[in-house]
């Protein structure tokens, strides 16, 4: 989640990695992925590309790790959206942290560490805002009329990643 992402529509699927080159003629972001974005009662494919500015601070770090030198952020393998007002577990990772806690496939998020989450960006943040991975996330969630809590021990997401080999 970027706070300053850029998109575009209609969608290129070839986009990931390109540059996005502004009117002065410097490089002014780098394609990211594909994106669907919910309007009224359709859906709109984007693509998200990361500004450089927040690229260059990490970019050696990237080009030799495949990752930024801090710590990796908790990960719950839990795939949420907002359906209308709600929070709602639209996937889980096989494995993952979320799925070996016991959260489902439809249930609401109702809570996040006692706080209740505004949108699907406050979700992430509120998780974040517990520590690093390995950080306990404890979520209360309705599930069939019922609230259940648990708390998920998450976890690196890049150690859930297929890794290429290397020579």
């Amino acid at each position: 989640m970027l706070d300053e992402a850029l998109f575009t529509a209609p969608a290129h699927p070839q986009w990931g990695g390109s540059a996005l080159i502004g009117a002065d003629g410097r490089l002014a972001a780098i394609g990211s992925l594909l994106v669907q974005e919910k309007i009224d009662a359709g859906t709109i494919q984007g693509n998200m590309l990361v500004p450089i500015d927040l690229l260059e601070p990490i970019l050696d770090d990237m080009a030799k790790t495949g990752r930024a030198n801090r710590p990796p952020r908790p990960w719950l393998g839990m795939y949420t959206t907002e359906a209308g007002e709600r929070l709602v577990i639209a996937g889980l990772a096989p494995g993952g942290p979320a799925e070996r806690a016991g959260a489902k496939v439809g249930d609401a998020v109702l809570e996040v560490a006692g706080a209740k989450p505004k949108s699907l960006a406050d979700l992430w943040r509120k998780i974040w805002q517990l520590g690093p991975s390995g950080a306990v996330v404890p979520l209360k969630l309705a599930r069939n009329g019922k609230i259940t809590e648990v708390r998920i021990a998450s976890a690196d997401r890049g150690d859930f990643l297929k890794k290429p080999h290397l020579h």
